[in-house]
């Protein structure tokens, strides 16, 4: 099959919406698309026309018509395949089927049919495919809201700091009022240890606060008390009351995960968090969406991945990045519109067009991305298998994993969903840990690391007879330090001059969607 243009025009034959897939002048494409109307006939069921040289395969929507020029030689069922998947995205994006309303969203229906038709032969894609490709991440709009985000948080900070100048001052003048201290309500923000000093300094270390736990401190799903600590020097502690701590005992015993956060008032932000501090930091990040089909087989497995450049000093952004690649069967890249194409074609090499322009400083950039898609199921990292079977008035199940040798996946998470169960349901076997959680009905079985010391694993438990889809679908999760792609970074080389660059950097597989269906 090879498709000439898709387009959307109107009655006369204008066209609102066109994109050309082989080399054709503007006039040739532009005479096709006026001479449709005139070879439509009234009140006929067709859905194509042929001429000497191509054939029309086309849909009405409403006043306007949805048509593929194709040569004479295409397979006509693939034709009218394309055609179905086209006048299923158009409405998606254009809920008005007139001529505004296509204006409106030219450039998106462009780039679906550039989803759809590459090099006018139709891509093994689906709907679902076609908007999540479209949707793919921008870094200029991610930085622009890490920008708007940064500005909002100095607001806030702004905003605590004048409200602690407000306390601290009330606090000032209520000390000086006849030498003692009117009650009045005490703000517990991020300026607790100066108020607590200052009442400190004035009552000495026989004094303190009162406080109390609300319902409203619990938050579903994970539930998490927030309390400040007690602060050194006072009498009576901030802790949980004996109600508060009854109530955190019932939802524990309900399967919930409690997260005391004592220090967070005192302690601030956490010290955790991942800074970069290698001068050139090159990170590269595969997302994995993987259905597999309940009795077995794959139904879809999809990578996409990114590499990030984060370079410190703008002294140090005058580089090129080569990089070393495998076979990679099967990925299709893509650079960022301002890295030379030609240069990374032919030498894998990641530098700017212009050599005399740094790269973006502070602030990772995606330089390159990939995709890939794949029904073989070899290159699944990990299968589960599940066999429920009624026995004796209950419902036995065994659940099993497979992984493959390729990966060695960390934090592993698998979710199975169980009908609702007044107690929790009886483990007889299992590989690694499992947590019942009886809010969202799903048993968790979780194993921290799959290696080559345990590439096979199951577990084995029994719940009230139930039929066997309510244990589907299974969710699994996980992390792995080994992408699908064969690509790593060799060097980093100064524009000017060659010299080499220090740089680090890492690498990460995490799934996006992985299901057993």
């Amino acid at each position: 099959m090879v498709v000439l243009a898709a387009s959307v025009i109107n009655k006369t034959g204008k066209a609102l919406v066109s994109r050309q897939f082989v080399d054709m002048s503007r006039i040739r494409i532009e005479g096709l698309l006026a001479a449709f109307p005139k070879l439509v006939g009234i009140g006929k069921q067709h859905t194509y026309v042929e001429t000497e040289n191509v054939r029309y395969v086309y849909q009405p929507m409403e006043s306007l018509y949805l048509l593929l020029v194709t040569n004479k030689q295409s397979n006509i069922l693939e034709d009218l395949e394309t055609l179905r998947l086209l006048s299923k995205l158009v409405p998606d994006y254009c809920p008005a089927l007139d001529e505004e309303g296509i204006c409106k969203v030219a450039f998106e229906l462009i780039f679906a049919f550039d989803e759809v038709i590459s090099l006018g032969h139709k891509e093994a894609v689906t709907i679902a495919q076609v908007k999540q490709y479209l949707e793919m991440e921008s870094h200029e709009e991610r930085l622009h809201q890490l920008i708007m985000q940064s500005k909002i948080n100095e607001t806030k900070d702004v905003m605590k700091r004048k409200a602690n100048e407000i306390d601290k001052s009330k606090i000032d003048k209520l000390r000086s009022d006849k030498g003692r201290m009117i009650p009045m309500p005490i703000r517990l923000d991020n300026g607790f240890n100066d108020i607590t000093s200052a009442l400190s300094g004035e009552f000495g270390s026989n004094s303190g606060f009162g406080s109390s736990l609300d319902s409203d401190t619990f938050s579903k799903p994970k539930a998490r008390v927030s309390a400040p600590a007690p602060t050194k020097g006072f009498g009576m502690q901030l802790g949980k009351t004996q109600k508060a701590a009854q109530f955190i005992e019932s939802l524990k015993a309900e399967g919930e995960v409690i997260v005391e956060d004592v220090q967070q008032v005192i302690a601030g932000p956490s010290k955790s968090t991942a800074l970069v501090t290698d001068p050139i930091a090159v990170a590269i990040e595969e997302r994995l969406v993987v259905a597999l089909k309940k009795d077995g087989g794959l139904e879809n497995l999809e990578v996409q991945g990114t590499m990030f450049l984060t370079v410190q000093k703008k002294e140090d952004a005058y580089i090129r990045v080569q990089i070393e690649t495998g076979a990679n069967k099967g990925f299709q890249f893509k650079t960022h519109p301002s890295i030379d194409k030609e240069l990374f074609s032919q030498q894998n090499i990641l530098g700017l067009k212009d050599p005399n322009r740094p790269f973006p400083t502070g602030t990772p950039s995606g330089v390159v991305k990939w995709r890939m898609q794949s029904r073989q199921e070899s290159l699944v990292p990990i299968n589960i298998n599940c066999w429920p079977s009624v026995s004796g008035g209950e419902t036995f199940v065994n659940i099993e994993y497979e992984s493959s040798k390729t990966f060695e996946l960390q934090n592993v998470l698998i979710l199975i969903p169980l009908p609702a169960l007044r107690e929790p349901p009886i483990v007889n076997q299992v590989d690694g840990d499992w947590r019942y959680d009886s809010r969202k009905s799903v048993l968790e079985w979780s194993i921290v690391l799959i290696d080559n010391t345990n590439r096979n694993g199951s577990m084995e438990f029994v719940v009230p007879p139930t039929d066997s889809s309510s244990f589907f679908p299974i969710d699994v999760k996980f992390s792995a330090v080994r992408t699908f792609c064969d690509i790593k970074v060799a060097s980093v080389n100064q524009t000017q001059g060659g010299n080499s660059l220090k740089f680090g950097g890492r690498t990460q597989l995490v799934v996006e969607s992985y299901q057993v269906a």
